[in-house]
């Protein structure tokens, strides 16, 4: 028997490179694994990126559309033929679908998928505005955008849903939610120079063909990127829905035809009563229905109550006044399309520096004190603009009024919402902040109908502005009390 004989010293070394090669393949496996960790969250932050962009796609596009027709309307006016309540019924048709159906959407996005009820109003609102572009007259034109409004009724609440879902680490959502927020009010900003630059080089139509690739590519790629959230069940709450657009469809007819029909006419008599018998049923509706629209709960707190209030009051003021703004410029001081646009920057760029200025001072002096006293600096604004519009002041003296004046108005808006989360807290938040989101619609709404009887009773022009700013003033006035009172057992 032949015995192979190994020296110690080399079947250690032997070991010991043995055991080195181990720890190489384990370190190499480590190194490995960590760059598939990074490849992985690469492809996680592309994809995040991607879904951001597709999303804000379709907000884009209606932030954009409802900026633009306060330059474009002139215009509409002119080319179309349009009385005042003609042009305001382009402007409210929007709205008036929108406002009415927000909170329906919600409950549309929770039954069928969010991802559905967005891909669905896309295309609604895409080919809504292919019917705009080709509209031959002012009627086919306000049913263009009445269909524009529920398709942004059905996409917008949708997309917040999708995007949510998309981010579910709260720091990474906050921080998309913050880009997610210079985005929009950039497209808000940017808006009125678009729209003059549209209009001023290839006419009205062009304001509603932009949206046609916009939409398609939003389409395309939020099926490619965009995941699908699970369908739940949840109650429509139909009655209520139907009363409540009977109520808004009812008051702004009578809003908007009381001027040229008479206030005393049988069918804007008919159309207030409508409104009002409608009202009254849907809060009946609410307060013994076993799945209501509306929180009824939360409105028996004073912060909550005070934060839709206010809501209402600032956008019936703020989108009042820009229909005014728009209309203004062209008509009483002679500004084409294109200068309006430009004219009317500084009324909406500042409002993100206001929206800094309110994450500076909101924690410092709350939510109460930093509401009401923006408030009461944009109420203070439009009476100053009041007591010195007249024929032949500056432009630049009307510009550094309403930048000041819409600062307040940037602190304004988080610091509502920030009183309404609070009111609501986590359990309520979603339908909380869809409450406050359409009683502002409403207010717009509103605000618009409003501010068009205005100038026509007063004749347009400069008088029309005028009256126009006081009762913006009037309005962000109570806004300030009514958000310093409902939070003063809080405060």
């Amino acid at each position: 028997m032949i015995t192979e004989n190994v020296a110690p010293d080399a079947t250690a070394n032997e070991g010991r490179t043995a055991q080195g090669q181990d720890r190489t393949t384990q370190d190499q496996d480590r190194t490995a694994q960590g760059q598939d960790r990074t490849d992985d969250r690469t492809r996680t932050r592309s994809r995040g990126g991607a879904q951001l962009i597709v999303l804000a796609l379709g907000f884009v596009m209606a932030s954009l559309d409802t900026g633009i027709m306060n330059v474009a309307s002139n215009d509409l006016r002119a080319r179309l033929g349009l009385s005042m309540s003609g042009l305001t019924w382009v402007v409210d048709g929007y709205v008036l679908a929108f406002a009415s159906l927000l909170l329906l959407a919600g409950s549309l996005a929770k039954r069928f998928g969010a991802r559905r009820v967005y891909l669905v109003g896309l295309a609604v609102f895409t080919a809504a505005s292919l019917l705009g572009a080709v509209a031959p007259d002012g009627t086919v034109l306000v049913a263009a955008r009445f269909v524009q409004g529920v398709g942004a009724a059905l996409f917008m609440p949708s997309s917040l849903s999708l995007l949510m879902n998309a981010f579910p680490e709260p720091a990474r959502r906050a921080k998309i939610l913050g880009i997610w927020s210079a985005i929009v009010s950039t497209s808000v900003g940017l808006a009125p120079t678009i729209g003059g630059l549209l209009v001023g080089t290839l006419g009205w139509r062009s304001i509603f063909l932009v949206n046609l690739p916009i939409g398609i590519a939003g389409l395309l790629l939020t099926r490619r990127v965009v995941a699908a959230i699970p369908a739940r069940g949840s109650a429509l709450g139909g009655s209520g829905h139907v009363l409540g657009l009977l109520a808004l469809g009812s008051l702004s007819y009578a809003l908007i035809e009381g001027p040229d029909k008479g206030w005393s006419t049988p069918f804007v008599l008919g159309a207030f009563a409508v409104a009002a018998v409608a009202a009254a049923g849907f809060l009946v509706r609410e307060r013994t229905a076993r799945t209501p629209i509306l929180p009824v709960a939360l409105f028996s707190d004073s912060r909550f109550s005070a934060a839709n209030a206010v809501g209402f009051l600032f956008n019936f003021a703020f989108y009042g006044a820009l229909f005014v703004l728009g209309l203004f410029l062209q008509t009483a001081r002679g500004a084409s399309p294109v200068t309006a646009g430009l004219q009317m920057l500084p009324a909406v760029l500042v409002i993100p520096f206001g929206n800094m200025l309110y994450a500076r001072i909101g924690q410092r002096i709350g939510n109460r004190a930093a509401l009401a006293g923006s408030l009461a600096l944009s109420a203070a604004g439009y009476v100053l603009l009041f007591l010195i519009l007249v024929p032949g002041l500056p432009y630049w003296v009307i510009a550094v009024v309403l930048a000041v004046t819409n600062i307040g108005s940037g602190v304004s808006s988080p610091a509502m919402t920030g009183v309404l989360m609070e009111a609501a807290g986590r359990e309520h938040a979603d339908i909380g902040s869809a409450t406050l989101n359409a009683n502002r619609q409403i207010g717009s709404l509103v605000g618009i109908a409003g501010m068009g009887a205005v100038l026509t009773a007063a004749g347009g022009g400069y008088q029309g502005a005028v009256h126009a700013f006081v009762l913006t003033a009037g309005a962000l006035a109570v806004a300030a009390v009514a958000g310093w009172a409902g939070m003063r057992e809080r405060a």
